[in-house]
């Protein structure tokens, strides 16, 4: 059976969404989002930085949350979740895929360090406002695409997984502003699913 580590307010969260989706057995080591359990010396034979999410499945341990959705479809997938390479939306799901790791989730790990994980001393409101901004217009392009759309390509897919969790998170920062009726609309869409529903009381 796959096995999740898993922590809470992270991108551990995006797999337990997937596992829900595709109605999947799993079965979930639950950590604290502590050094105490991340820095372990159990935890970084894991993972040699001591980051979650990491999968089990027999001899396969994986980490990097896009890997491990790649790799569940692949070889677990019940139900697909992703097009066919020749379907059209197919370029358009990739691009989505990774767009919030490459332009959603760096600002917003900036954010999360200046507001919520360092002392409140430590903190530098030049940084978190530039990091604010950043998100603002990286959140900008997706409201666009969102326009007469239920989810990123049409159906439902991992795309939204991915995307849509950051979104999600974007906005309990705040950072998803009334003017993005379509993220808004987008984040109520998602939060509504069952599967998310059953990810949320982990997340």
């Amino acid at each position: 059976m796959l096995k999740l580590h898993f922590a809470p307010n992270s991108r551990a969260g995006r797999i337990v969404w997937l596992l829900e989706e595709l109605g999947l057995p799993y079965d979930i080591n639950k950590m604290s989002f502590h050094p105490k359990d991340l820095k372990s010396d159990e935890h970084r034979a894991r993972h040699p930085l001591g980051r979650i999410p990491v999968l089990d499945d027999g001899d396969v341990s994986i980490f990097e949350s896009g890997a491990i959705v790649e790799y569940i479809l692949e070889r677990h997938k019940n139900g697909g979740l992703k097009p066919a390479v020749d379907d059209a939306m197919w370029p358009y799901y990739q691009q989505w895929f990774h767009y919030c790791e490459g332009m959603i989730m760096p600002p917003m790990n900036t954010i999360v360090v200046h507001t919520l994980l360092l002392p409140p001393e430590r903190r530098d409101d030049v940084v978190l406002g530039q990091a604010q901004r950043l998100l603002g217009k990286a959140l900008t392009p997706v409201d666009g695409w969102m326009e007469g759309k239920d989810y990123l390509i049409g159906d439902f897919s991992a795309a939204d997984i991915m995307l849509g969790h950051s979104i999600f998170m974007s906005n309990r920062l705040g950072c998803v502003i009334d003017e993005m009726q379509n993220l808004k609309a987008y984040v109520q869409r998602i939060t509504e699913r069952p599967a998310f529903q059953t990810a949320i009381t982990m997340i």
